[in-house]
C-alpha cells in the first residue's frame, strides 16, 4: 500500500500559498534592472519605471513587461499598441526616480527632464538608455494585480555606457559592466 507524503500533496493540488508580504520580501533579494517603459500615441504619452521586464523569444525578438493595472493611466500602453523599453545605465538614478512617480511631475515634466527620440513605434526612445528595445505589442493579459505585455521587438538602440542601474533589496545600485 502507498503512503502519501508531501509531493502526494501537491501532486493533488493541494498548495500552500505564501503571503504577499513574504513574497515581496523574498523578491527583494533578486537583483534586476530598472527600465523606463514609454509609450505615445493617439491615446496620450505615458512612462514609468518598471523592472519586472524580460526576454522571452529570439524567434521571433520578444520580451515581455508588466504593470500595474491599479493606475488607469497604464491602460495607454494597451491602447497605443507599442512601447519601449528603455534600459538605464547607472546615470539615469534621478530619472528612474522622476518615472517612478517619487518626485511630484505630471507626464509632460517628466519627459522633459532628458533628450528622447524616436524609433518606429513613435514610443520615445531615451537618447543614452543602455539599450532600447521599440516594440510592438503583439498580445496582453490581465492577471491578479498586473498587466502582462507581450512586445515584438521592431527596433534596437544600444549606448557604450560603463555601468547599468540595478534594484536590489529595496534600493538602486550601480552595477559596473
Amino acid at each position: 500500500m502507498h503512503e502519501k507524503n508531501n509531493l502526494d500533496t501537491v501532486i493533488m493540488g493541494r498548495q500552500d500559498v505564501v503571503s504577499s508580504q513574504c513574497y515581496r520580501n523574498a523578491m527583494s533579494c533578486c537583483a534586476t534592472a530598472v527600465h523606463i517603459i514609454t509609450t505615445a500615441g493617439s491615446a496620450g504619452w505615458r512612462g514609468m519605471t518598471v523592472s519586472a521586464c524580460c526576454s522571452l523569444s529570439d524567434k521571433p525578438p520578444t520580451l515581455l513587461t508588466c504593470i500595474l493595472k491599479q493606475n488607469e493611466a497604464n491602460r495607454l500602453f494597451l491602447e497605443n499598441g507599442h512601447f519601449c523599453i528603455n534600459t538605464l545605465a547607472g546615470s539615469h538614478q534621478p530619472l528612474a526616480e522622476i518615472f517612478a512617480g517619487r518626485c511630484g511631475l505630471n507626464q509632460k515634466e517628466r519627459f522633459a527632464k532628458t533628450g528622447w527620440t524616436r524609433m518606429k513605434t513613435g514610443s520615445p526612445v531615451l537618447e543614452n538608455a543602455l539599450a532600447s528595445f521599440d516594440c510592438r505589442l503583439v498580445c496582453w493579459y490581465d492577471h491578479a494585480t498586473h498587466y502582462i505585455l507581450y512586445g515584438q521587438i521592431v527596433g534596437i538602440s544600444c549606448s557604450d555606457s560603463e555601468n547599468a542601474l540595478v534594484y536590489l533589496n529595496r534600493g538602486y545600485h550601480h552595477l559596473a559592466l
